[in-house]
């Protein structure tokens, strides 16, 4: 359980991050909506990704794994649609963007925070 909130937590902050980088055209208005942000991507993640991944398998076979990007931006704007309060500028590259930096601080995060604990 504490595994859970320390992840969730480090995605709240890695939404405030991304938030802050003015090329990607995420906005959030601030912490509350990054954590509502985490908990609601983390959702459609769990519950979403899966069933896009099922219904998508061929063209991730023929993208060698590149299509992965897109459905985690599908779900990365449909958290922006979700949680009002964040919003994307410039609507799916936003979304691919954000996906991809929202990963890659993420990762970054997680094991600084590992490495502490």
């Amino acid at each position: 359980m504490i595994g859970f909130i320390i992840t969730w937590l480090v995605t709240a902050v890695s939404f405030l991050i991304i938030a802050r980088l003015p090329f990607l055209g995420i906005e959030i208005d601030g912490f509350g909506k990054a954590a509502i942000s985490a908990i609601v991507f983390g959702i459609l993640n769990a519950v979403l990704l899966p069933i896009l991944t099922f219904f998508t398998f061929p063209f991730i076979i023929l993208t060698l794994g590149l299509f992965f990007f897109v459905l985690n931006a599908i779900i990365f704007g449909l958290s922006a649609l979700i949680v009002p309060g964040f919003r994307l500028r410039y609507g799916f590259w936003s979304a691919l963007l954000g996906s991809i930096t929202l990963a890659i601080i993420n990762s970054i995060l997680l094991r600084l925070v590992a490495s502490i604990t």
